[in-house]
């Protein structure tokens, strides 16, 4: 269990060859290189694929491609978390070399990343994602869309009324349809990144799906996902592209549907988040039906494809090329993941693994051994008993983790909050401060109950479902009430049912932990405000516009309150700002117009008494208010018109 296994100058040799072999297999038809296509599918677990050995049916388009491709079937990612684990395959570095340890943080451009040394070589690069967790401009994935040609996302923060679909993802037909017409009008080569998200929760598949998935709605979403892969496979055999083309698809993690006790993935590093099926379709099928029982990793994609677009890469990948295992079977290599999220999230430790010879190592405050050889799911703890291989396997890890660390580490600071925001509307919970070292710290094993809780009740939040989030938040907060996050949606969702009052205390805890949190603030606010409390509304309102000036709705409350606390020419400076950011925006139109006609301003209030009522032409308040300003600025016909309007509008029934 060496981390540099020893090798010998004939291996050496037989590795040169298999890579000259290789390389010969991805010339076909005289092409000078081949297209290169990377489908990732999110959460996405191994056993459910035909190709390796699933019985449920769900994947008869993968499983048609596995005959033509190579299958490597112990390949295991390097997190269990989204963002990571695409840094991880797209730059074939470590997480602590990438820096990308979280959601959120940036991907440096001082690292390796096969998309911008693609586009370097000449291939015309196009990215296509299903998630606002892969979005550069939301601020969850900065530095992503580097290298890339275009980046398709615009994903933007889901409320309450919102469609899912139109907001924080997009189904994987529709991701399809936008990545095979950019492919369809694109000259080769290219290299385009497909991800498809339908398989994270919530669990739910399209419709002609769902009523034959209803128990088992997760293997639904498996179901559409693979129906959508087959669409790729067909239009690149009906241009005859398919075997110009090097089509990698893997899985970024998986989910663990309550194995070990965790529901969806992030906390812990056990198989069913972190095994994960890979496929590599060669051009002109080279090594068709080949499966590699060799263990491998995600940090191997890269320098993979590399390597079969003939395109030097650089030398700090961390990975090892896949392709030399076609023509030489070498030993397993070893597989270190780690998950910084248990700490980020809930405060407790951050845990780390190692897969080598037989045995699974985590390192945790009570640390964990598994012989999987002799017990696959990992349900019998032998560290204890094991004492000393527990020992020797703890030392590797940490050789390989000092090893491979990036320059100056990774990466620790808090979330930014808009950022939590955003991870909240896709059900993720977040938080805040630099991570502590590895096995310290409140054990993950000890509290997934916790977890699981509030990932279901963030979720909940988000989508509407107050009455079910509220009793979960509750206990959340009262066995850890130092977990941000929870008091936050706690105090959100009590405000959501207006119990204004209840909402105060767990927004107030919310901003002790996290002083910068403006989203708590906002919220505090807003409930101050509907309590009353008008002066200390105000304050918190006047803490988010200075930090966060570009926000429209805290411009536009923090003139609403000033104007109704005799600052009225504060009131002013704020609607007005807000409208230079939204100048549709209907509350500060409807309250600024008011204010000036109240003011002697009728002529400066009649433009945006007229976009409100524009915006809302059933607002009976708009036109009244609309009236009252035309009344005094002396066009008594106009006045007469908005006044029967706002009459005829209040008699209807509401």
């Amino acid at each position: 269990m060496s981390f540099v296994p020893f090798v010998s100058f004939a291996s050496i040799v037989f590795q040169i060859a298999a890579v000259i072999l290789a390389l010969l297999v991805l010339r076909p038809h005289g092409q000078s290189r081949p297209n290169v296509v990377l489908v990732t599918l999110d959460t996405t677990r191994a056993d459910r694929m035909g190709f390796l050995g699933s019985t449920r049916g769900l994947t008869p388009a993968l499983d048609a491609l596995a005959r033509e491709s190579v299958v490597f079937t112990r390949a295991f990612a390097q997190a269990p978390i989204t963002p990571v684990s695409h840094a991880t395959i797209l730059t074939g570095l470590y997480p602590a070399a990438h820096h990308v340890t979280d959601f959120g943080m940036p991907l440096p451009a001082t690292v390796p990343y096969a998309p911008a040394v693609l586009h370097e070589a000449g291939y015309r690069t196009a990215a296509f994602v299903g998630t606002l967790v892969l979005d550069p401009a939301a601020g969850l994935a900065p530095g992503f869309d580097r290298g890339f040609d275009r980046y398709d996302a615009g994903f933007r923060i889901k409320r309450p009324a919102d469609d899912r679909y139109q907001t924080v993802e997009r189904r994987g037909d529709e991701v399809m349809r936008r990545a095979l017409t950019w492919i369809d009008r694109t000259p080769s080569p290219f290299f385009a990144w497909i991800h498809l998200y339908d398989p994270h929760e919530p669990y739910d598949p399209p419709g002609d799906l769902r009523g034959q998935f209803a128990r088992a709605p997760y293997d639904g979403e498996i179901a559409a996902v693979d129906r959508v892969f087959g669409g790729l496979v067909a239009a690149l055999r009906s241009s005859s592209r398919l075997d110009s083309t090097v089509l990698a698809v893997v899985a970024d993690h998986g989910e663990a549907l309550g194995d070990h006790g965790e529901n969806t993935h992030g906390v812990f590093l056990y198989d069913e988040t972190l095994h994960v099926p890979v496929l590599l379709r060669l051009p002109g099928t080279a090594g068709a039906g080949a499966r590699i029982t060799t263990r491998v990793r995600l940090v191997d994609v890269a320098p993979t494809l590399m390597q079969a677009a003939s395109v030097a890469g650089p030398a700090p990948m961390q990975g090892e090329s896949l392709l030399p295992l076609l023509k030489v079977r070498g030993e397993d290599r070893p597989v270190y993941a780690e998950t910084d999220y248990p700490h980020r999230a809930f405060g407790w430790s951050p845990l780390a693994s190692w897969r080598a010879d037989r045995f699974l190592f985590v390192r945790a405050p009570r640390r964990e051994l598994y012989d999987v050889v002799a017990d696959p799911g990992a349900t019998r703890n032998i560290a204890e008993t094991r004492d000393r291989v527990a020992a020797a396997i703890d030392t590797e890890l940490e050789q390989f983790i000092r090893r491979t660390s990036g320059a100056g580490g990774a990466s620790s600071g808090p979330v930014d909050p808009a950022v939590a925001e955003r991870l909240a509307a896709l059900g993720y919970v977040s938080g805040g401060g630099s991570s502590p070292s590895f096995a310290r710290g409140v054990d993950p094993k000890d509290r997934i109950d916790v977890a699981n809780a509030l990932q279901s009740a963030v979720l909940s939040v988000e989508n509407g479902e107050f009455t079910r989030a509220i009793p979960l938040l509750e206990r959340v907060t009262a066995s850890e009430p130092n977990i941000q996050i929870a008091q936050l949606n706690l105090g959100v969702a009590r405000a959501r049912q207006r119990q204004y009052a209840r909402a105060i205390a767990p927004l107030q805890k919310a901003i002790e932990l996290q002083p910068d949190a403006m989203i708590a603030h906002y919220e505090l606010g807003v409930a101050q405000y509907e309590t009353g409390d008008l002066k200390n509304a105000a304050a918190q309102f006047e803490i988010v516009a200075m930090r966060m000036p570009k926000w429209t709705d805290a411009r536009y409350s923090l003139g609403s309150v000033l104007a109704r606390i005799d600052r009225v020419t504060d009131a002013v400076r704020e609607l007005s700002a807000a409208l230079d950011l939204d100048a549709r925006h209907f509350r500060a139109n409807l309250l600024l117009g008011r204010i000036l006609t109240l003011r002697g301003q009728p002529q400066e209030a009649i433009p945006h008494l007229r976009v409100a009522a524009d915006v809302q032409p059933l607002s009976a308040e708009a036109h009244q208010f609309l009236s009252d300003a035309y009344e005094k600025s002396g066009n008594a016909a106009e006045a007469a018109k908005e006044r029967a309007r706002a009459q005829a509008l209040s008699a209807r029934p509401q």
